[in-house]
Parts: structure tokens; C-alpha cells; sequence
């Protein structure tokens, strides 16, 4: 049995319908992020599972009972689920301590088990030599990991994150993505992560779950989302793309300068779509024309940017109205204007859907 299942769930706030007939199932001990941009329904899916939001149709169901419907919802306390809010949400007049202890206290746990626990949590989580500080002695890093404290030391059945992240500066983001998931790996508890940090989702997630308009447009493992986007929206949204238009002509797909054998494409189905993605990534640029069996293109360096890790660069083919985005290690220095010759190996070139039609 699953542990988490949302069933058709909807939310309307007048009009606007926020959710869309939202269905998905997490296993056991999975981490699950939400992923997409503001106003696609992430977080209000969240607050839905946590009791704070009624739905306006579907069900959210836990281990086979019904927590939420559109007749009766479970209040948030009574759960079995713990919440870490961007905020941080801590109470500035009491210790670490006192603030992870407080759901234990709320718990009525007796006092002594409580103080055992709440010690072992804060060592977990590197924090022991700091529980007689109040939060504004913290740095926000400090105070995001007593937020997962605080969470933890309930012992929930689901863990239920809303973009906890986005108050620190670049570094801690590292360090704090690298925390949650070992803490979720020594936990096991069941984990729905909001973002809309693709970095975040990818590092941390078992499968991450593409929002857009309120509906899941794709949920799979960071590796099939990457490599086999199903739509031009997930395309798009994961990673860098190009889109190329490509028209299927018997055994082969004609596309702007070239064509490809349907054979050599990397799909898994007969060719049913005008649209392919093309990860910037899956390019190699030649300062010489190199002798292979993948597509070859003539064309020139239009522009290009220095990323540190890598150099993005602008294609344009010489014989056809083609242009790419094409990212490069370091060592691949062109300047703009230079004449390139551009290698597609057909397998990277993914039929998508077409939005509309997803």
C-alpha cells in the first residue's frame, strides 16, 4: 500500500482553479520534490496534504485512510506529519532547546524521554553545542537545521517541506541540500519537498514531480526527467534545450539542414510529434570537420558567454536557418564569428509533446 496517495485533488479560489484534478502516489520512505514555478499550485498541493487548505474535489489519503476531502479534513495536529516553512517559523524568545522541544511538550512526552530525544536530534543535525542559544545568535544555516530539528524530533510520518531553502545565500543552499537528504537517508521518513530550484530537486529528490498550471506534467527519477523529457515544458524547465521541429518522412525525420534515420533518434515509440529536444550539453563543438557517423553541421560561432564551469555558446549552421545554444567545457575556447563544425549524435535528439497535447 502506498503511503501518501492524492486522489483527483482541486483547489479553487473563485475562479481560479490553482490545482487541477492533481493525482500522485508516494512509497514508503520516498523523498518526492514539487517542482516548478510560482503560481503553479506546489504549494498549495503542500498546505492541502498538511490539513491547512480544504480541497474543492479529490482526497488526500494516508496508509489507506482518508485525511482530506471537499466533506470532512483531519485537523493539521492530528496528522502524523511535520511542516518546515521558509520562514524557519522559531520562537525567538526560546532556546534551540526549548524550541525543538516544543512539540514534544505539545505531545504531553514525558519530560526526561523528552530531553533524551531532543539531545539525541540536535547532535544529528551538529547542533548539541548550541542548545542554550536563542535563534537570533544563529546564522540562518543554524537556524534552518533547528527547523528540521524541530520537525524530526516528533518522529512524523511525513515530512513536508516548503522551499526551506530560499532564505540562504548560495553556499549554505549547497551545504543544507547535501543536510536533508542525509538526514532523510538516516530518517526514512517519507519526504515532500516544494521547490522551485531545479539543483534543489535534482541533488535531494528519489523522483521529482514537474508542476505547471495547477497538473503534473511529468514525475519520474532526476535521470529520466533530464535525459527523456516527455513534454516541451519539462524540456525546457530541467536544464537547457533546444527545441528543433523535425517532420517525419517514412523511415526518416527531416529537420532544418538535416535529416536522421527514425532509427538512430533516441525514442521509444514510433515518431508521433514535430518536436524534439536537444539538450545544450549533448552538443559538441570541432574547430575542425571531425570524421564520425553523427550529424555534422558547418556553421559559425555567434555569440558566447563564460559560465566558470562552462561556456555557453550561440550556433548558427551555415547552410540552413538553424541556431542552437550549445554548452561547452572550459578547454573549448571559440570566439565569436570563428568557423565551427557542430556534432549531433542522433541518440540525444528526444521526441517531445506538444504542450497543448500533453
Amino acid at each position: 500500500m502506498d503511503k501518501l496517495q492524492l486522489r483527483n485533488l482541486s483547489k479553487k479560489f473563485g475562479d481560479l482553479v490553482v490545482v487541477d484534478a492533481l493525482n500522485l502516489s508516494l512509497r514508503a520512505g520516498e523523498f518526492v520534490s514539487l517542482l516548478g514555478p510560482s503560481g503553479c499550485g506546489k504549494t498549495t498541493t503542500l498546505r492541502m496534504i498538511a490539513g491547512f487548505v480544504t480541497p474543492s474535489a479529490g482526497s488526500v489519503e494516508m496508509d489507506g485512510r482518508q485525511m482530506s476531502s471537499t466533506h470532512a479534513s483531519l485537523p493539521p495536529e492530528k496528522r502524523r506529519m511535520s511542516m518546515i516553512f521558509q520562514s524557519y517559523a522559531l520562537w525567538p524568545n526560546m532556546t534551540v532547546e526549548q524550541n525543538v522541544a516544543f512539540g514534544l511538550k505539545m505531545r504531553k512526552v514525558a519530560r526526561e524521554e523528552a530531553k533524551k530525544r531532543v539531545g539525541r536530534i540536535l547532535d544529528v543535525v551538529q547542533l548539541g553545542h548550541l542548545a542554550a542559544r536563542y535563534p537570533n545568535e544563529l546564522s540562518g544555516g543554524q537556524q534552518q537545521r533547528v527547523s528540521l530539528a524541530r520537525a524530526l524530533v516528533v518522529q512524523p510520518e511525513i515530512l513536508l517541506l516548503d522551499e526551506p531553502l530560499s532564505n540562504l545565500d548560495a553556499n549554505l543552499r549547497e551545504e543544507m541540500r547535501s543536510e536533508i537528504r542525509r538526514l532523510h537517508n538516516e530518517f526514512g521518513i517519507t519526504s515532500i519537498y516544494v521547490t522551485h530550484d531545479q539543483s534543489e530537486a535534482m541533488t535531494t529528490s528519489d523522483r521529482i514531480a514537474v508542476m505547471n498550471k495547477g497538473r503534473i506534467e511529468q514525475i519520474d527519477d532526476p535521470l529520466t526527467l533530464y535525459t527523456r523529457p516527455k513534454t516541451r515544458y519539462v524540456a525546457e524547465f530541467i536544464g537547457r534545450s533546444n527545441i528543433l521541429l523535425g517532420k517525419a518522412n517514412g523511415s526518416s525525420v527531416a529537420f532544418d539542414g538535416f535529416d536522421v534515420a527514425s532509427a538512430r533518434l533516441g525514442a521509444g515509440a514510433p515518431i508521433a510529434t514535430s518536436e524534439f529536444s536537444l539538450r545544450s550539453q549533448n552538443i559538441i563543438l570541432h574547430a575542425a570537420c571531425p570524421a564520425c557517423d553523427s550529424v555534422i553541421l558547418p556553421g559559425s560561432v555567434t555569440e558566447r558567454a563564460f559560465l566558470g564551469e562552462t561556456w555557453d555558446y550561440g550556433f548558427r549552421a551555415e547552410k540552413s536557418d538553424l541556431a542552437l545554444r550549445v554548452m561547452s567545457p572550459p578547454s573549448s575556447v571559440f570566439t565569436v564569428g570563428q568557423k565551427v563544425w557542430l556534432e549531433i549524435n542522433p541518440s540525444h535528439i528526444i521526441p517531445i509533446q506538444d504542450d497543448q497535447h500533453a
